[in-house]
C-alpha cells in the first residue's frame, strides 16, 4: 500500500514530527505516538492469567506469555544463548560487538543500550523513587527494589557449587564465584594493584585521590570511605559484639576477629620474598616489606629520626613527652612504652637473660650485651 509506504520512508529522513507533551519523546507515527502515551496514564488492561502481572500494550503482555511457556525460539550464533523474543537477542548480540554508543554527558560512561543510559542517568539526578516498606531503604531503580526485598524474605536460593554459601541474588552468587577461580581483571594505573571487581578498583582508587570525605563527629579523624567510618565509629561506642571461643578476647569488628583468630591456628601464610619472614596477615608482611625498601617516610619534628612506620613513630614520641606509664610490677621501674617494659621483665622471669662473662651483669637482649662487652 502506498500508505505504508509513506510511513516506511520516514525511517530514512530521520523526522519525528510527533511528540509527547508529557516528557518530550518523539516518534515518527502517531501510532506509535498513542501507545507510548500509556506509559503515562498508567492504565494496564493487559494482565498474565497465570502470575497477574499487567502491561499496557497487548504486545508486551505476548512477549510476556512467552516466558511461562520456556519456548526460547531465539538463539545467539555466537553463544547459543536462548531466548524468548527477537528483541531481546538483538540487546544480547552487542555484548559480543564490545559497541556502546550511547553515553553520558555528565561522567561519560558508555553503555550499549539506550535503556541502560537512561536508567545510569537517574543515578546523577540523585531522585530515588523506590523505597522499602519494611526498612526506609530507597532505590534509584525498581530493579533495585525487587532484588532488596529478597533480602527481607531469608530465602537464598542461590548456593555456591565450590564453598556451599547460599545468596539471595543472582548478581551476588556471581560476583562471589570470581573468589574461587583468583581471576583479578581491574588493575590500577598507579600501583599495580589488581581487583576482581570493578567496583573494588573504584574504592581503591580513592585512596591515590587522597580525599577523605568521611570524617568522625567524636574525634576528627577521617576516612576516603563511609564504610571505614562506620567501623569506626563502634570503637566510640564501646560495644563489642565479636569474642574469640579460644581466648574470650572481644572486638567491635567481625574483621578484627578473624585477623585475631589466625593467632591460635599458628598458621603463617605470607613469606617475605627477600628475607623469608612470615606472617598471619597479609598487611603485616606489607609493613616488613618496608624495612627492605630502606624508606622511613615518618619522622620526629623533635630529634629527626624517621621510621618506616607511623605506628612506630607515635610509639617513638611519647618518649620526648617524659611519661611512663607502664610499670614493672616486680621492682617498680617506669617505662615509655609497653614493649620496653616486656624486655625488662625477662630479668625477672630468666628467660632470654644475656650474662657478661666478665663481670656478671645482666642483660635483656644480645644487642645491650655486645655494646656493653665492648669496653672490656
Amino acid at each position: 500500500m502506498k500508505a505504508n509506504l509513506k510511513l516506511h520512508q520516514v525511517i530514512h529522513t530521520g523526522e519525528r514530527p510527533f511528540s509527547c507533551d508529557l516528557c518530550g519523546k518523539s516518534f515518527s507515527r502517531k501510532s506509535s505516538l498513542k501507545k507510548h502515551q500509556l506509559i503515562h496514564s498508567g492504565v494496564k488492561a493487559y494482565s498474565c492469567g497465570q502470575c497477574g502481572r499487567a502491561f499496557t500494550r497487548s504486545s508486551s503482555l505476548k512477549n510476556h506469555l512467552l516466558t511461562h511457556s520456556e519456548i526460547k525460539a531465539y538463539s545467539c550464533d555466537k553463544c547459543g544463548k536462548e531466548f524468548t523474543e527477537k528483541a531481546k537477542l538483538k540487546q544480547h548480540q552487542v555484548i559480543h560487538t564490545g559497541e556502546r554508543p550511547f553515553s553520558c554527558d555528565l561522567c561519560g560512561k558508555s553503555f550499549s543500550r539506550k535503556s541502560s543510559l537512561k536508567q545510569h542517568q537517574l543515578i546523577h539526578s540523585g531522585v530515588k523513587a523506590y523505597s522499602c516498606d519494611q526498612c526506609g531503604r530507597a532505590f534509584t531503580h525498581s530493579g533495585s527494589l525487587q532484588s532488596h526485598l529478597v533480602t527481607h524474605s531469608g530465602i537464598k536460593a542461590y548456593s555456591c557449587d565450590e564453598c556451599g554459601k547460599d545468596f539471595a541474588m543472582k548478581a551476588k552468587l556471581k560476583l562471589h564465584q570470581v573468589i574461587h577461580t583468583g581471576e583479578r581483571p581491574f588493575s590500577c594505573d598507579l600501583c599495580g594493584k589488581s581487583f576482581s571487581r570493578k567496583s573494588h578498583l573504584k574504592q581503591h582508587q580513592l585512596i591515590h585521590s587522597g580525599v577523605k570525605a568521611y570524617s568522625c563527629d567524636q574525634c576528627g579523624r577521617a576516612f576516603t570511605h563511609s564504610s571505614s567510618l562506620k567501623n569506626h565509629l563502634l570503637t566510640h561506642s564501646g560495644i563489642k559484639t565479636y569474642s574469640c571461643d579460644e581466648c574470650g578476647k572481644e572486638f567491635t569488628e567481625k574483621a578484627k576477629l578473624k585477623q585475631h583468630q589466625v593467632i591460635h591456628t599458628g598458621e603463617r601464610p605470607f613469606s617475605c620474598d627477600l628475607c623469608g619472614k612470615s606472617f598471619s596477615l597479609k598487611i603485616s608482611l606489607k609493613r616488613h616489606q618496608l624495612i627492605h625498601s630502606g624508606v622511613k617516610a615518618y619522622s620526629c619534628d623533635q630529634c629527626g629520626r624517621a621510621f618506616t612506620q607511623r605506628g612506630h613513630l607515635q610509639s617513638h614520641l611519647v618518649t620526648h613527652s617524659g611519661i611512663k606509664a607502664y610499670s614493672c610490677d616486680i621492682c617498680g621501674k617506669t617505662f615509655s612504652q609497653r614493649g620496653h617494659r616486656n624486655t625488662h621483665l625477662r630479668i625477672h622471669t630468666r628467660h632470654d637473660v644475656h650474662c657478661c662473662e666478665q663481670c656478671s651483669n645482666e642483660f635483656t637482649t644480645d644487642e645491650k650485651l655486645q655494646r656493653h662487652v665492648y669496653p672490656h
